[in-house]
């Protein structure tokens, strides 16, 4: 429908009209579905990093410590104990779905839905009419900038999450923010609300060790399987916003140490192999760099992709450059070319290496397959316990498809094709 109004009516006015739809179309959904958002508590999780991971740590506590709950995520959507893939390609999708999803919650008794929200989906007032009780704030950096316009509008677009807190007819509204982040002060200006801030030194002493991570809250020391820095982070966000729910430090400790595994996100591949291999979501710069400092003492080998075709295309020789900072092999390939030559996008994207040797190797699958196999040779042939290797798959997570030219969908998964692939090179 969109699109076809977009054909017909002039591109002034297209543009002028296009936010009054918008809203009327979350208007209209928060009607149909009777403003469910009043009958639940709403937890709002975002940032330009850390969201999902950190949707996955709050829910883990809220369920350990009793509570019924709902998640909403670039990865899942979950009511109680009834959990599928989110396969619609975006974070927040349409106004309709969002509101029926916390209609289902409302109607199967959930205490707490758990949101991710995104500065696109402000710009399409998908978060107009969920009225919230907490915002969490993991961290700020450029992303989605060509969308935007720009890194202040981005800013703002997230800005205005906050001011929809600072607006909730909700009581004892919370905001829980990443002290050490640069744009702190911002989200924290807003007025109405309970404030709390979280840095790194809440979590001193720490520890970042080849299989997890060690930190202190609340005078108690929590173990956690996950890997790197960012993951202390965003498990101080969620232990934050679960004492403010008198959740007590013991049941924080249990959920956080509990979960092994957020799919997508630094996600471990085992399939009897003598290597490591992990596959990540990171596509960001900063993202991208802290996946690969996650494990230390390893040569890398990397598979890269970069942001999808047509968007944020200067982050496209900036992603490289920390590929060639940081592997001994990069192979650069095909990720999400949506409407653009995938060829030109690699092409942009091999300015970056300069130091490195990288291949091209534009079929996904290979690619993955051929780094698992330069893996295998470089164990068979050290046998020194102390070289060891490390295959690193980003840009997709669990993104469910490969986009390509007019709306086109590969059904696709990083993590089963690493493990088909590993499997043949077992074998």
């Amino acid at each position: 429908m969109l699109a076809i109004l977009k054909k017909i009516i002039p591109k002034k006015l297209f543009n002028a009209l296009l936010p009054i739809y918008h809203y009327k179309l979350a208007l209209l959904g928060a009607i149909l579905y009777r403003f469910p958002s009043r009958q639940i508590k709403i937890v709002a999780i975002t940032g330009t990093k850390g969201k999902t991971s950190t949707a996955e740590f709050v829910n883990a506590i809220l369920e350990k410590a009793g509570h019924k709950t709902a998640l909403a995520s670039t990865l899942r959507f979950k009511i109680g104990d009834d959990s599928r893939n989110n396969v619609y390609k975006m974070t927040m999708p349409g106004r309709f779905v969002m509101q029926k999803f916390l209609r289902q919650a409302v109607s199967a008794g959930c205490k707490y839905a758990v949101i991710e929200m995104t500065s696109q989906g402000v710009v399409q007032f998908r978060h107009k009419f969920i009225y919230l009780d907490t915002l969490i704030v993991t961290n700020i950096s450029p992303e989605h900038i060509e969308s935007h316009g720009s890194y202040e509008k981005y800013l703002e677009a997230k800005l205005q999450i906050a001011k929809s807190l600072e607006k909730s007819s909700k009581k004892g509204k919370i905001i829980v923010v990443n002290e050490d982040d640069k744009e702190a002060d911002k989200f924290l200006a807003i007025t109405g609300v309970e404030k709390h801030k979280y840095n790194l030194k809440d979590a001193e002493p720490f520890t970042i060790k080849e299989n997890g991570v060690d930190f202190t809250f609340d005078e108690t020391k929590i173990s956690s399987p996950l890997l790197g820095i960012f993951n202390i982070y965003n498990m101080l966000a969620a232990a934050t916003f679960a004492k403010t729910q008198n959740i007590s430090t013991q049941t924080i400790k249990e959920a956080l140490d509990g979960l092994d595994e957020i799919r997508g996100r630094m996600q471990k591949i085992e399939e009897g192999q003598n290597f490591k291999v992990f596959v990540d979501y990171a596509h960001t710069i900063d993202s991208l760099e802290k996946a690969y400092n996650a494990v230390s003492n390893t040569e890398r080998i990397c598979v890269l992709g970069n942001t999808g075709g047509g968007r944020d295309k200067w982050k496209r020789v900036e992603m490289a450059k920390i590929a060639d900072k940081y592997c001994s092999q990069i192979i650069l390939t095909n990720e999400d070319p949506y409407d653009e030559d995938p060829h030109t996008i690699v092409d942009e994207m091999e300015k970056g290496i300069i130091n490195k040797p990288y291949e091209i190797i534009m079929d996904r699958r290979e690619a993955i397959s051929t780094a698992l196999q330069k893996a295998q040779d470089f164990v068979t042939s050290n046998n020194s316990e102390n070289k060891k290797i490390t295959v690193f798959i980003t840009g997709k997570g669990t993104d469910p498809y490969i986009m390509g030219p007019k709306g086109s969908k590969l059904p696709w998964s990083d993590a089963e094709v690493a493990r088909e692939e590993l499997e043949k090179i077992l074998k």
